[in-house]
């Protein structure tokens, strides 16, 4: 049973929420063909009696059934908000879809390669081979002479980490759309996202942005994300300011300093840290530590370059420092974090 209240807002308010039944079906013609959504995709019935609930239409033969929800925090505008509580699950079905039949087959573990055989045997004679070179030549592969190798010769990637690629790569895909189609539609702002998925007996719960989702089970309360703030994300814009300093527009500094540094403290030693640091230390500032700082404040008051205070979500992608020309999306990632 799934329901969502908007509070009386309108629809095309900042903050969005939607909940869907879907049911994930290969793509009929192979995995390039156009899907079908009226194949692929059944909505819940809104009849009053809840007719329809049991998508009795669809067989588990031939696919799954997702159960969805999410929650958009929009800023600056409706748009984003709007366009991602209607499209994200669709490209997350679409991504599913890919895999829906590996999904449905728990008992073996997903191809590192599709079409490809699964125990291919002289590919893990020259493994071996070259992993008994490594050891000094000690005896022929697999005798009992030979010391264990020392490395697995494939790794082992189970079901659950094909469904959170598939979630990730949807965002992902859900972002590109929004910059593509920005101006065509007047698609405004940008959201936080954060996305439940059941599928298959499992919850997966996807967050980008400072949103939180929480799970209340006999009266204890368990945590399911993780906020996306510029405190908690620091060493990250940190890093990539000090990688890309042209995305600083020469008008902002990655270090960060417990205060702004005044011009009369040059020459001085004062309190710092970069990307590589937990702890602080000392430095002595130079005339480049007196530009504004890329992460400014604390708590809730915390900004990046002074302009926003989260740091993943959808969209933004035309906001700018204000009177400047300095982008800010750069910073700004669309990568959930899945649990």
């Amino acid at each position: 049973y799934l329901r969502v209240i908007n509070a009386g807002k309108s629809t095309h308010n900042e903050d969005q929420a939607s909940c869907e039944v879907l049911f994930v079906k290969k793509k009929a013609g192979g995995a390039n063909s156009t899907p079908n959504k009226n194949s692929s995709t059944k909505r819940r019935s809104s009849l009053p009696n809840g007719e329809g609930l049991q998508l009795k239409d669809n067989s588990d033969t031939d696919g799954i059934n997702l159960y969805y929800w999410s929650l958009f925090d929009g800023h600056a505008g409706s748009g984003a908000a709007v366009v991602a509580s209607k499209l994200l699950q669709h490209h997350i079905l679409e991504q599913l879809q890919e895999i829906v039949d590996i999904l449905r087959n728990t008992a073996v573990l997903p191809p590192t390669c599709l079409g490809e055989e699964p125990d291919n045997s002289s590919a893990n004679t020259r493994t071996l081979t070259r992993a008994a070179s490594l050891r000094g030549g000690v005896g022929a592969p697999g005798s009992p002479s030979t010391p264990p190798t020392r490395f697995f010769t494939e790794k082992k990637i189970p079901h659950e980490c094909l469904v959170i690629g598939a979630i990730e790569s949807a965002f992902k895909e859900m972002d590109l759309q929004i910059e593509r189609e920005r101006t065509v539609y007047n698609i405004s702002g940008g959201c936080t996202a954060l996305v439940v998925v059941y599928l298959l007996g499992k919850l997966y719960v996807a967050n980008a942005g400072d949103s939180r989702a929480i799970i209340i089970r006999n009266g204890e309360v368990i945590p399911m994300s993780s906020e996306f703030t510029p405190e908690t994300e620091r060493q990250r814009l940190q890093y990539l300011a000090y990688m890309q300093p042209h995305l600083l527009g020469n008008e902002f500094t990655h270090l960060e300093f417990p205060r702004r540094v005044q011009r009369k403290e040059v020459g001085k030693r004062m309190l710092y840290r970069d990307f590589n640091m937990t702890g602080w230390a000392y430095k002595t500032i130079e005339e480049d530590d007196l530009k504004f700082p890329l992460i400014y404040g604390e708590g809730k008051k915390a900004r990046v370059m002074a302009t926003i205070g989260v740091t993943r979500g959808l969209g933004d992608h035309d906001l700018k420092v204000h009177d400047s020309n300095i982008y800010i999306k750069p910073f700004l990632s669309s990568s959930p974090e899945v649990k």
